[in-house]
């Protein structure tokens, strides 16, 4: 199994400077000493800047979202080759914050709208593609809503959005992506999936992997938690044996919780590698 995967997300977060002053603080916490694989997706505006000083780190570089063409007349998107370009690793895909599935009706035309952008698991589908095609490995999120959760529809969501996702990509194809188990009514509110729940839901998503791609394929792919990951959760999660590392949106915002976050899933290799 690879090592885990911390993510950062930043979301609308952060000008230019003060990425770059985060930046400064996560590289004087020393992260490439530790056991584990560690990305930041900052906004779209600062990933230059952030790419020219995470040189000589091992952090990883992150985007929060891409499109599926490579060119042409679509206004306020970003290209595969855009983000290539910037020397961009990962992408975060499909996060519940672009993903149109609130259910507010018209006219009530408010902030609940604004923000969220209409994805599908059609548009998903043809951005992983396209990021596949580019050399990048895409986060595809998946997740459902507290209504889904309540009416007992979780597996069946789950099981529905993978599917779809990853239609038509091949076994190896499927075997370079990364999954983010992100549960809508965790994402921002404080609230946290129980470490065994989200266990098995992880565990959900290498079995339907495996269905439909084979073993060598599902023991390839990463499985992430993210929903108010946080230093006092972090270690009960990461330590499930479904949970290949977390996508953190808060917690990435501050140098000290993203690091001691980090500092867990190295404990946890440690142990593993150690026999514990």
């Amino acid at each position: 199994m690879p090592d885990q995967l911390i993510a950062g997300n930043w979301k609308m977060h952060g000008t230019v400077a003060w990425s770059l002053a985060l930046v400064e603080e996560l590289k004087h916490r020393n992260l490439d000493a530790l056991n584990a694989e560690v990305c930041v997706c900052p906004p779209f505006t600062a990933l230059y800047a952030v790419h020219q000083a995470l040189r000589g780190t091992d952090i990883k570089l992150g985007a929060q979202d891409v499109f599926w063409k490579e060119q042409g007349a679509y206004t306020s998107q970003i290209s595969p080759p855009m983000l290539v370009e910037l020397g961009v690793s990962y992408v975060i895909i499909g996060h519940s914050e672009t993903r149109g599935r609130f259910g507010v009706p018209e006219p009530d035309f408010t902030e609940e709208i604004l923000r969220h952008f209409g994805e599908n698991d059609a548009t998903v589908n043809l951005k992983v593609k396209a990021a596949l095609l580019h050399g990048l490995t895409p986060i595809v999120c998946v997740g459902e809503t507290l209504a889904e959760r309540q009416a007992g529809q979780t597996d069946a969501v789950i099981t529905a959005q993978v599917k779809r996702d990853i239609d038509g990509l091949d076994p190896a194809e499927v075997g370079c992506l990364v999954f983010a188990y992100e549960p809508v009514w965790a994402i921002g509110t404080g609230e946290v999936c129980d470490a065994p729940e989200a266990n098995r839901v992880c565990a959900l998503i290498r079995h339907i992997v495996t269905d439909i791609c084979g073993e060598e394929a599902a023991q390839s792919v990463r499985v992430l938690y993210g929903g108010s990951v946080k230093p006092d959760n972090a270690h009960d999660l990461l330590e499930q044996p479904h949970i290949d590392g977390a996508l953190v949106g808060g917690a990435s915002l501050n140098a000290n919780s993203f690091a001691e976050i980090v500092s867990h899933a190295h404990k946890i290799a440690e142990r593993r590698n150690n026999g514990g």
